[in-house]
């Protein structure tokens, strides 16, 4: 029997549901009570599927944090840019890029640190691991775009430094020994690396 428009349509739309549903559960599964106590039964149980269809759209715990995640890390670096846009000092300008990132990552520490371990770690080619990273090389670019700013700050050199910048907001962000530390503590401490390197 042929597949009528009308019925990829009811399919697609019915698809679309469920991930919905799954991105919802995870996300206040996640929120509550952290990555590491909550179980895929869980959440499929929250999204109302069965655990065999929510293992085909994400195949790991990883995955679904890197749905919920991914979006909010978007959000964040849009806030950034536009705080940016607004402040005429390099440093405080790429501080205005970083602070909402490692306010994202520190909202629930625990999946903030494993947000960024998947996103480091994970399979570059799977597609929720593939949007991190286009996300962080979306970040590396206005953060060499504010760099720019300084004359003497070359195209090469603002993509090289938004680089390190990019990886000192991680590790700062996910050291185990940061984890008592504020978001204050933490841009502090990003600010004063970051300060090193701009020139003088």
């Amino acid at each position: 029997m042929p597949v009528t428009p009308r019925s990829v349509g009811r399919r697609e739309r019915n698809k679309q549901e469920k991930f919905d549903r799954i991105v919802a559960a995870a996300t206040e599964l996640f929120a509550e009570h952290g990555i590491d106590e909550v179980t895929t039964q869980q959440i499929a149980d929250k999204a109302d599927i069965g655990t065999g269809t929510l293992f085909l759209y994400a195949k790991t715990k990883g995955e679904l944090l890197l749905l919920v995640q991914n979006a909010k890390y978007a959000e964040a670096l849009e806030q950034g840019r536009a705080d940016a846009e607004a402040i005429p000092g390099v440093l405080d300008a790429v501080m205005a890029i970083v602070r909402p990132i490692v306010e994202c990552n520190r909202t629930q520490i625990d999946n903030g640190r494993t947000y960024l371990r998947e996103m480091v770690f994970g399979d570059p080619e799977e597609p929720r691991h593939s949007a991190a990273l286009a996300i962080v090389a979306q970040a590396e670019e206005a953060i060499a775009a504010v760099l720019r700013r300084d004359e003497r700050v070359t195209e090469d050199d603002a993509a090289t430094l938004a680089h390190i910048v990019s990886a000192v907001m991680f590790l700062s962000t996910a050291a185990s020994v940061n984890i008592a530390l504020s978001v204050e503590e933490i841009t502090q401490d990003i600010r004063g690396q970051v300060d090193v390197m701009l020139p003088r």
